[in-house]
This record gives C-alpha cells, sequence and structure tokens, in this order.
C-alpha cells in the first residue's frame, strides 16, 4: 500500500506578517498532483491542519476546498487533530466525510477504532492518535499519571489490543501528534511540556508497522518505522536549512517500510544573514539572497541609522531585524534576550528566584511548586483556545 504521509500545514498562518495562504493553496494543489502522479492509495495528515482552534473563513475555505479535490480523486484520507487546532470543531462533520472516504480522527475515545483499508495482500488498519493534552485525558485513556509517555502508552495500549483481535498479517499505521525524542525541534513548534518533559520515546509506539508523526517541522527519520513529515512550508527563520518534503511510504506486504522524501513548492528561499551592516550592504557572496526572505542580524557596537531602510534597498524582502552587538562576554551590557537564550520557562522561573534570593535557587519543592503552575497555566490556555 502507498501512503502519503504529511502534517503541520497550519492554513491561516502568516510569516512574520507575511501572509502565507497563497503558498499554502499552491502547496495543497501540488499534494493532490502527487497523489494521482505517483498513484497514492492513502494520504495521512499528522495533525495541525490549521494553526489555530478558530481559524480565518478564508482557511477554512481552502480546507474545504482540498477535502473536496481529494475526495474526487477517490484517495482515502486520514486525518487527526493536531495542538494547534480544536480538536471538536475539526471533527465535526466525521461522520458524514467517512462516506466520502475523509476519516477524521479528533476523539481520544476513538483511538483504538482502525480506518481498515485494502490492498492486494490484505488488511491494513490506520489508527489515529489527535493531540493527548496530558491533563484533560488521562482519565479517559486510564493513563497512570498526567504526562505525555503516560496517555500515548495508555492509548497505545488499546491500539494493541484493538491489533491483536484482527486477522493475522493485518498490517497497521498509527498518526500521532506529539514530541518523540530523537526528533529536532525548531522556533515554530508550540510548547508542549508537562512536568518538564516534552519528549516520549519512540518504544511507545512499538508493535506497529509505521507511525506518521506531526508536531515537528522539520522532515525527520527517528527510526525506520517512526518519522516526521514535517511542515511542508517553513513559518520561522529556524526552519531556513530546512528541506520541505512529504514521505512517499511503501507498505509491503509482510509489513516492510520503504521511504522516499517528496520536495514541496518553495514560495521564496529563506536567508539568515549575521554581520555588520556595511558588510551586509557591501558583501558580493550574498548577492544571490535578493530574492530571499531575510533575517538581518546586525553586530555593529552601536546601532546605525535606519538600518532596516537600508537593507531593503538590497534585500527587499527583509522580514526580521536584530541586534546583537558584538560585546566581551564579561560585558555587563550583553543583552537580556542573550542571557535567556536556550532557556526554557522553568530555567527562567527558578532564574528569577535565584536573582531575587541573591543567588540561592529554589529548593525542590519549590521548583515542583514552580513547574505545576507553568503547566497549570499552560493546559488554560489549551482550554481557553477550544471555547474561542
Amino acid at each position: 500500500m502507498r501512503i502519503l504521509h504529511t502534517s503541520d500545514w497550519h492554513l491561516g498562518r502568516s510569516f512574520h506578517r507575511v501572509p502565507m495562504l497563497d503558498a499554502q493553496a499552491a502547496y495543497l494543489d501540488h499534494l493532490v498532483e502527487t497523489v494521482r502522479e505517483h498513484s497514492v492509495d492513502v494520504v495521512v495528515v499528522a495533525g495541525d491542519v490549521y494553526d489555530r482552534a478558530v481559524p480565518p473563513l478564508s482557511a477554512v475555505q481552502l480546507f474545504d476546498d482540498a477535502l473536496h479535490r481529494l475526495a474526487a480523486a477517490g484517495v482515502p484520507t486520514v486525518m487527526i487533530s493536531g495542538n494547534h487546532d480544536s480538536a471538536r470543531r475539526l471533527g465535526v462533520g466525521a461522520g458524514l466525510m467517512a462516506r466520502a472516504r475523509i476519516h477524521l480522527r479528533t476523539d481520544p475515545d476513538d483511538c483504538a477504532t482502525p480506518v481498515v483499508l485494502h490492498d492486494a495482500h490484505g488488511e491494513v488498519a490506520f489508527y489515529g492518535l489527535p493531540y493527548l493534552e496530558p491533563a484533560l485525558v488521562k482519565d479517559a485513556l486510564g493513563a497512570t499519571k498526567a504526562g505525555h509517555e503516560a496517555v500515548l502508552t495508555a492509548a497505545m495500549a488499546r491500539v494493541r489490543a484493538d491489533l491483536s483481535l484482527r486477522p493475522e498479517g493485518t498490517r497497521s499505521v498509527v498518526l500521532a501528534h506529539a514530541f518523540v525524542a530523537g526528533g529536532a525541534p525548531s522556533d515554530s513548534e508550540r510548547d508542549i511540556t508537562v512536568g518538564g518533559v516534552a519528549a516520549v520515546p519512540a518504544g511507545v509506539f512499538d508493535g506497529v508497522d509505521y507511525v506518521a508523526l506531526g508536531h515537528l517541522h522539520g522532515c525527520q527519520r527517528v527510526t525506520d518505522r517512526v518519522r516526521y513529515s514535517g511542515s511542508p512550508l517553513a513559518y520561522s527563520f529556524s526552519e531556513h536549512a530546512h528541506r520541505k518534503t512529504m514521505w512517499l511510504i511503501d507498505l509491503a506486504p509482510g509489513g516492510e517500510v520503504a521511504a522516499e522524501r517528496l520536495d514541496c513548492p518553495v514560495p521564496r528561499p529563506l536567508a539568515r544573514l549575521r554581520g555588520r551592516l556595511d558588510t551586509l550592504l557591501e558583501d558580493p557572496a550574498l548577492e544571490g539572497h535578493r530574492e530571499s526572505w531575510v533575517e538581518a542580524t546586525l553586530t555593529d557596537t552601536a546601532r546605525p541609522d535606519e538600518p532596516m531602510a537600508r537593507l531593503l534597498e538590497r534585500f527587499p524582502h527583509t522580514l526580521s531585524l536584530v541586534f546583537d552587538p558584538e560585546r566581551a562576554p564579561q560585558d555587563p551590557l550583553a543583552s537580556y534576550a542573550q542571557r535567556l537564550a536556550g532557556r526554557d520557562d522553568q530555567q527562567v522561573a527558578e532564574d528569577f528566584v535565584a536573582h531575587v534570593r541573591g543567588g540561592s535557587g529554589p529548593s525542590d519543592e519549590e521548583r515542583r511548586v514552580l513547574r505545576a503552575v507553568l503547566d497549570e497555566v499552560r493546559v488554560d490556555d489549551v482550554l481557553g483556545e477550544v471555547s474561542r
């Protein structure tokens, strides 16, 4: 069976205030053409269809058009909700859409109810695990605790139980939206850390033939059977080195996996430039970035006059300007942003406690309190997104 694995469309998202709807429409054109060109048997979309719980009407229309075209192509689609989606909104009409072979899996209670497809060699069961917010699904799934590994372990136990009752030789595919250990993140994914932990081990998914992951925006292989397709478009300059692709997966009769990366259209290349303003304006080696979306980091010790206007003359698609003056490490004027670089909310909070106490950091119990409060704020944010 030939599977096209994609995820993280983020319909409705912009890139540094540049609307991306046309680029997203071009990608979906490419997706439908790829389905036809490569004789795809099923499309899987591993979450974050939209960029927010209540997407703009233009994004909804684009999604609706894509579903109609996939249905018209006669190719089934299996799709789950991600942490950016409103599971309830995305799942509206799921029963009716299934008649058109568009299968939405947005309810955790349905994680062990597969979409069963057939090829010449028998059945393939597709299990959809939507994004599982631990605090919200722990009890429903019977998880041992409110953590990502615990809820995914509980969901996969249900999957394996169902699979064990199916005919011998049934192949299996799991769609999941999660941060799996070994994956490389970027700046454009929303933090899903719970209890100080975001990643789950790949072994959680043992026992199935292929795991189609969403959430991380870089296309990557965790194991031969566990892969991220990544987002089809770049949504932050941290993705400037990404090759945006989809996975074309051939699932053999015995469950063997063959994978090929298929390139996605690039609306405009990204460039991260760093140096003194005069150097960026004069260096002939940078001429190739004239048509790129540019993030410029200026290292001048004094802020130059009208830097953005001057950069736009040479790089008309400059979108981001960052100031990072060259300073000695011991310089007391080193920026606050530099001191925070690479530190998560928990570390920043602990550093603040140490600062106001004159260097004495929080105790273990205080760390647990800080972590619990940060988790509660994040869950409240998720609930707020869903209720809007």
